[in-house]
């Protein structure tokens, strides 16, 4: 399951065009430290269905960067 799980991002991660792969990779970086409060499950949800959505659906707006931001302040 976790294998999967992880081809799955893989391939997710691999069409982000490079200011989004910047913005996740700034976000994955935040994860990494241990004296940051968790991140609500809901708003990692939140992120990866838009992700998702996004690439089901590409002419749509990917308001992703909101999201980061979002992510930023929890982890501030």
């Amino acid at each position: 399951m976790m294998n999967a799980t992880a081809e799955i991002l893989k391939t997710k991660i691999e069409s982000f065009s490079p200011e989004t792969l910047e913005a996740f990779a700034k976000m994955v970086e935040s994860f990494e430290i241990n004296n940051r409060p968790a991140i609500p499950q809901f708003q990692l949800d939140e992120v990866l269905y838009r992700i998702q959505f996004h690439n089901e659906n590409p002419a749509t707006k990917l308001d992703f960067y909101k999201n980061i931001s979002e992510l930023k302040k929890n982890c501030a």
